[in-house]
């Protein structure tokens, strides 16, 4: 179904500026370039970042980037960013423009992590990542002048369910706490876009992030494992058997998104597992939309986001 009539005219340069490509363990060397390239050209963070470094089990290092508006405060929420890339494409250094925007909007310290990608590391790695990233935000925070308390996981498209599943894990661990999740487009379901598909809407994911591209993310990330284990929800959030205890959760995700049927379908799990939900859906809108900041859609997409946060974690914006 050509859906290009669809999507909202004043993003529609976004299909021009991510084009669709077949990804192969061949190609993604070059994809990754070219993604890395891409970020470079939206421009520079708006706040230059400071270095941290987590520990993995193992005791080898997972680089943290943190942008604080305000260094020497105290006392502060602050958001624990993971960023998108489809399981397999990405990297927190090249990707600093987003956190570093709503560090400098929402006034609150953002902490970004570098986890490792898939295929060459598989589940639970990417994860564990994410999970020890927050660990050691928690353990820190006075350092930062952070509030523990006031800690919520973010992320978008795979960094959106990398929160997801971070936020499982914190749960089913018994920490760190979060005071939120927002989740940004996420990517939740391993099974859109393959055989096992519950949704194979028609509008859906024509365009960015593909049902094929889909597909090699989590076979990537999959490795071998079978997803018949009590993890099964780390992997893929939409396994998850019981959502209840989870922290409030603000969502937003576009209409001719790939994921948007997951993404409704798991805030409705959420909703019945008695966490508050806010959830928001854009019309006309393809996976990565808001990279055109001067459309309307995507003026309205920030708005709510940050309006969110704000009530979420209990901050005064200007």
């Amino acid at each position: 179904m050509d859906t290009r009539h669809l999507v909202d005219p004043e993003i529609l340069p976004v299909i021009e500026a991510l084009p669709f490509r077949e990804f192969t363990r061949e190609t993604l060397p070059q994809a990754r370039a070219e993604s890395a390239a891409n970020f470079k050209l939206i421009g520079e963070p708006a706040l230059t970042p400071a270095r941290m470094a987590a520990r993995r089990a193992d005791g080898s290092e997972i680089e943290l980037f943190l942008y604080d508006p305000a260094p020497g405060a105290g006392g502060r929420a602050a958001l624990y960013h993971i960023h998108g890339g489809g399981m397999i494409l990405g990297s927190a250094r090249d990707m600093g423009f987003g956190p570093s925007g709503m560090a400098a909007a929402l006034g609150i310290p953002v902490i970004s992590v570098e986890y490792r990608l898939a295929p060459e590391t598989a589940f639970p790695g990417p994860q564990e990542d994410c999970l020890a990233g927050l660990a050691w935000l928690a353990e820190h925070a006075a350092e930062i002048g952070i509030d523990p308390g006031r800690i919520a996981v973010i992320g978008e498209s795979a960094g959106g369910g990398l929160a997801a599943a971070t936020a499982l894990m914190a749960r089913d661990g018994g920490g760190p706490n979060l005071a939120a999740q927002v989740l940004v487009y996420p990517m939740l379901d391993h099974r859109t876009g393959g055989d096992a598909c519950r949704w194979n809407n028609r509008a859906t994911g024509e365009f960015v992030w593909t049902r094929s591209a889909n597909r090699f993310g989590w076979e990537a990330l999959r490795g071998d494992y079978a997803a018949d284990d009590a993890r099964k929800g780390w992997f893929s959030p939409a396994l998850a058997d019981d959502l209840s205890g989870l922290p409030p959760t603000l969502m937003l995700t576009g209409s001719l998104d790939l994921f948007f049927d997951e993404d409704l379908d798991y805030a409705r799990r959420l909703v019945d597992a008695g966490v508050p939900v806010e959830l928001h859906s854009y019309p006309g809108a393809i996976h990565g939309f808001n990279i055109v900041a001067e459309a309307a859609v995507s003026q309205a997409f920030t708005r709510d986001m940050l309006g969110g946060i704000a009530r979420l974690l209990k901050l005064q914006l200007a």
